[in-house]
């Protein structure tokens, strides 16, 4: 099977009514290798340029890359470019037999990494388990149910009873309020699956990504109109994860391209940082664009 490539450009541009002496940022852009994917190349830029730049590894494997620009600016332009080849890996079928009260790490002790993923079975700063939660999980997560088919019951669920609307919360909406308004975005409906599958004591984490998309019929795709996107992973002992993206009621495919994971969205935001200025108004735009490395869309 031949992978999928696309090149991925991602820009945030930060404007400000005074100068800004220094910049100093962290950001998640450069897609993860492994699990299907591999990063063919990757650039990080600034503009005003920068002083200093490196990466590491962070505790989950994402490159973090941390940049510090001295130049006076009233603009900064963050931007990243990646090529990634994308395959999906298909899972075993024995995946599809576990139930999910043994998926829980603590049933598991009898796995070294359960107790790798115990973290992300219980509430994240971003991510409330509670009651209401909780009840809502329990329609899928039926008795003796296999894991695979209560996620995906729980993802299609989500995807009816929620509406997509972005304007309806912020980067800080809690779990309860996206319960009561019915409507959010992909970070508010995988903050809410992976709240559901915590309550039963899943292992769940956030994924921060990108998402190829096609243009409507007849239309020209739109460079720079696409967006970050999130989903969720939850363990399968013995199978790795499952992964999942709410907001679309599906597996995730070679259309999804990983670039960090964490307990919730604060753990790999795509950009963050601290300024120094005397600055009192700013803005912030986001420009995404995610396309084949080659012609259009395969089909």
């Amino acid at each position: 099977m031949t992978p999928r490539r696309y090149q991925i450009t991602h820009v945030t541009t930060y404007t400000y009514d005074d100068d800004v002496t220094d910049s100093f940022g962290l950001t998640f852009c450069r897609p993860r290798d492994g699990a299907g994917q591999t990063v063919v190349e990757h650039e990080l830029w600034t503009d005003p340029g920068h002083a200093d730049l490196g990466s590491h590894l962070d505790a989950q494997g994402n490159h973090a890359t941390y940049f510090h620009v001295t130049e006076p600016h009233r603009e900064l332009r963050v931007g990243a470019r990646s090529v990634v080849d994308c395959l999906v890996e298909q899972p075993a079928p024995e995946r599809d037999l576990v139930v999910w009260e043994d998926a829980r790490p603590a049933a598991r002790s009898d796995l070294p990494e359960a107790a790798l993923v115990a973290e992300v079975a219980v509430a994240s700063p971003l991510v409330d388990v509670g009651p209401a939660v909780r009840a809502y999980a329990a329609d899928s997560l039926l008795p003796g149910r296999p894991l695979v088919d209560a996620v995906l019951d729980l993802v299609h669920r989500v995807h009816a009873d929620f509406d997509y609307d972005p304007g309806s919360t912020t980067v800080s909406t809690r779990v309860p309020e996206v319960l009561r308004l019915r409507s959010g975005v992909c970070q508010d409906f995988a903050h809410l699956t992976i709240a559901a599958l915590r309550s039963h004591g899943l292992a769940a984490r956030y994924v921060s990504g990108y998402l190829a998309t096609d243009p409507p019929p007849g239309q020209p795709r739109l460079v720079g109109a696409d967006a970050t996107h999130a989903w969720v992973q939850c363990w399968i002992p013995a199978h790795g994860w499952l992964s999942v993206d709410p907001t679309n009621d599906r597996e995730t495919g070679d259309r999804h391209i990983a670039v960090a994971w964490g307990r919730d969205y604060a753990d790999v935001p795509p950009v963050k940082g601290v300024i120094f200025t005397e600055a009192t108004e700013s803005t912030m735009s986001v420009e995404v664009d995610v396309a084949p490395a080659t012609g259009e869309l395969p089909t």
